[in-house]
């Protein structure tokens, strides 16, 4: 089959949506299958194929709500590549960005078999969304299928209260190829710290939205001790428009800029080593917190050797993290965010901590009580062996690539045979 794949963003950049991408698209292409990724253009991808996989770049950015900048010409190309690319099945990504939100509109002049991966509709309680998720419905009746990777989150409810029936159930999963790995290092050598101290563990991006903040006020009051809370996370960055036009970089910075001072994350992080290390409490109690820039061997060695997993986020679809955490035997604390209450019941190796929502959807945990949480957890060592050993054989079961990947296969062969692919 010749299969194209759209999403925002693509190698070499590293986030949850390309990584879902990249495992699907490199694996479908090691089975024979023509696989394409059309995806934004980035000025350190140097190379046409990627593992395999053929990389279709166009100079677009934003999406149907914001607007759409780039350069000029890049849209309509998109759309005849959408249209005019002899595919035998499209594949969008995530609506609400710009290689989505241009699909909508040419719907009916794509030949080839259609499937919407809508990912959680991050905006749906956004007012500014309110006219394009009423126009959803009519759009995802347009495709042959969609995919949601939850049955209980928003999105998946949202296709429950408009009847949507052209819809399966693939989850999200982690790499059997990374986390089968024994690695010749340890991280716990690295940092510094004793096999006997307590390692917690949060792999999150500095967003804002990941809970770092939380994480460590979760930590700071629960009654623990000698114990170390590790947040991985990359620095933030301000992102490459070389592009743009300068007009278009103007906007893009003044946004970011924006968008910095809303997000008390990398302030909170700059300072917060220092500021909670040196706490008398926290020197008594042998309490420390590290924050770390990994490579992805060392983030994967991290989960490994950690004897727990936090992970208060604010907003998720199907975050993807707690499936590693069950791939590395590594027992999760998560808010209730995307489909995480649904992923501890899927693979037993994770509870969810107290959480409440505010009006725009965003989750907020409950500090007193997520630090009570920890401290059972903590005291919990047999409890803790039950969940990861759970989790892990959950994972091998049911959310390796490998398994997720054989999933979207089939139901391309169905799709293009013309069999039934609903679940």
């Amino acid at each position: 089959m010749r299969i194209l794949h759209t999403v925002e963003s693509y190698l070499p950049l590293r986030h949850g949506m390309q990584e879902v991408v990249s495992q699907l698209s490199e694996r479908l292409a090691k089975k024979g299958h023509e696989v394409i990724v059309a995806t934004s253009f980035h000025p350190d991808r140097k190379e046409a194929m990627i593992n395999g996989v053929r990389v279709e770049s166009f100079r677009i950015s934003g999406n149907m709500v914001n607007g759409y900048g780039g350069e000029e010409g890049e849209r309509q190309r998109y759309q005849e590549f959408l249209c005019g690319g002899g595919f035998d099945v499209v594949v969008n990504f995530a609506a609400q960005q710009w290689a989505t939100d241009l699909t909508f509109p040419v719907l009916d002049d794509i030949k080839s078999k259609k499937v919407l991966v809508p990912t959680g509709f991050s905006g749906l309680y956004l007012e500014k969304y309110r006219d394009y998720f009423l126009r959803m419905p009519s759009w995802m009746r347009q495709y042959e299928m969609n995919v949601f990777l939850s049955d209980t989150y928003r999105d998946a409810r949202f296709a429950d209260e408009h009847h949507i029936e052209n819809r399966t159930l693939i989850p999200n999963g982690a790499s059997e190829e990374e986390f089968c790995v024994e690695y010749p290092f340890s991280i716990r050598e690295r940092l510094g710290i004793s096999k006997e101290t307590f390692l917690i563990i949060l792999v999150g991006s500095h967003t804002g939205m990941k809970g770092h903040k939380e994480a460590v006020e979760i930590f700071d009051r629960a009654g623990i001790r000698d114990a170390l809370l590790l947040i991985v996370s990359n620095h933030v960055r301000l992102p490459r428009h070389d592009h743009l036009s300068w007009k278009e970089r103007v906007v893009k910075g003044m946004r970011y800029a924006h968008h910095l001072l809303r997000n008390e994350c990398p302030d909170f992080c700059t300072t917060a080593e220092q500021r909670y290390n040196n706490k008398k409490t926290w020197r008594a109690n042998s309490k420390s917190l590290f924050i770390r820039e990994f490579s992805r061997e060392e983030t994967v060695r991290a989960y490994q050797e950690a004897d727990l997993f936090l992970f208060p986020s604010r907003v998720e679809c199907s975050p993807i993290v707690l499936f590693e955490a069950a791939a590395s035997r590594t027992p999760f604390l998560s808010t209730d965010v995307g489909n995480a209450a649904e992923i501890a019941q899927w693979t037993g190796c994770g509870s969810i901590l107290p959480t409440m929502n505010d009006a725009k959807g965003y989750a907020h945990a409950d500090i007193e009580g997520a630090a009570k949480m920890l401290k059972e957890l903590w005291c919990g060592r047999e409890r803790r062996k039950e969940m990861a050993d759970a989790g892990h054989a959950a994972w091998r079961e049911r959310f390796t690539w490998s398994n997720i990947a054989n999933q979207y296969d089939l139901l391309y062969r169905k799709l293009c045979g013309g069999g039934d692919a609903h679940s």
